[in-house]
């Protein structure tokens, strides 16, 4: 393990703080990148995160950095996790830093809105060509609170070198954070960063006061074009009933520690989304990923009625009730993706 350290981990918000925090329990040296230069000085000072993880103790191992540059240049191993708004813009600033060897292992859930590429596809677009740098995705269902509150955890990491993601595998894991290894990155990306546009959906039913006959009936129907979406895109449709899919999935569409969620919820009682935001130190990925979903979909011409509903609310100040009497009033159909005659019984 100690031939990987010291890591880097960019990004200080609460899934950052608790990975770099979950890495350095575990033994190995851990350098993490705090953007806000005040944010930097209190955790050096206070050994606490107050902005993001308020209330939780980091180990002695983890150390706060403003300098990216210095982060980046002293550890192979880097795990992203900035919003995906300013990810591009933070992998260029590292890209004159990077190791010839360094391995970046991508925590972020979204798809960038311009380019529509996933945060691994941002890479493999900057990295020159013939480069040895390897990307891989981690994702799953892991609220940052509980992970720190050591609940039992297992999420997934996706890599295209099998032996590299089962090293970084060994790194990663504890007794109490289960990695298991995918090759599927476009599979588990997608999944990840689709799941907190279905997650506003779920919140906006919960704050209209629906019940669970309709929560179950979203989290199943945003699953199935959800995995629509991926299979399209090269995806192993099996990726989505494993725990980067259906697992996330239930998590942030049920818990109420989801920031996602909790911004539907909002938005289904009635509340602006400009107010919601402008109370939120954190980002719901869900409100700009709506975005990426919504045009992906129409680049790959995949039905996803659930996203494109989100996107009106959000973008279009759509009436949350009309929304649900559109869905319900949808022409019925067969459930599965395929023609029922060919599998008929007779």
């Amino acid at each position: 393990m100690n031939h990987l350290s010291p890591v880097g981990v960019i990004g200080a918000g609460s899934w950052g703080t608790t990975l770099a925090n979950l890495i350095a329990a575990s033994g190995t040296e851990v350098n993490l990148w705090v953007f806000e230069k005040d944010l930097c000085e209190t955790i050096r000072g206070t050994r606490e995160n107050p902005y993001y993880l308020p209330g939780f103790k980091l180990h002695s191992n983890l150390q706060a950095r403003n300098s990216l540059e210095e982060v980046v240049k002293n550890s192979r191993l880097l795990v992203m996790v900035v919003p995906s708004h300013v990810y591009r813009g933070v992998a260029l600033d590292m890209l004159p830093c990077l190791r010839d060897d360094a391995l970046i292992v991508n925590a972020t859930k979204g798809i960038e809105n311009d380019t529509l590429l996933t945060m691994s596809g941002i890479w493999r677009e900057i990295l020159p060509p013939g480069s040895n740098i390897k990307v891989l995705c981690l994702s799953g269902p892991s609220f940052a609170k509980e992970v720190m509150q050591k609940v039992p955890t297992a999420v997934t990491l996706a890599g295209e070198d099998i032996e590299i993601t089962r090293k970084v595998q060994r790194v990663l894991s504890t007794d109490l954070f289960r990695i298991y290894t995918s090759l599927d990155v476009i599979g588990v990306e997608l999944a990840g960063a689709s799941k907190n546009v279905i997650a506003l959906a779920a919140g906006v039913c919960d704050g209209l006061g629906f019940g669970y006959n309709t929560r179950a009936a979203l989290i199943t129907r945003g699953l199935a074009e959800i995995s629509r979406l991926g299979v399209k895109m090269g995806a192993h449709p099996l990726t989505f009933s494993g725990l980067a899919g259906i697992g996330d999935l239930l998590l942030t569409c049920t818990g109420d520690l989801s920031r996602n969620r909790t911004v539907g919820f909002q938005l289904g009682q009635g509340k602006k989304l400009e107010e919601i935001l402008g109370g939120m130190r954190q980002v719901a990925e869900g409100v700009v990923t709506a975005k990426s979903i919504h045009a992906l979909a129409k680049k790959m011409e995949v039905d996803m009625p659930i996203s494109e509903q989100v996107y009106r609310v959000l973008y279009e100040n759509k009436d949350p009730r009309r929304v649900l009497r559109e869905l319900m009033g949808r022409d019925l159909k067969h459930e599965l993706e395929y023609d029922p005659e060919i599998c008929r019984v007779d």
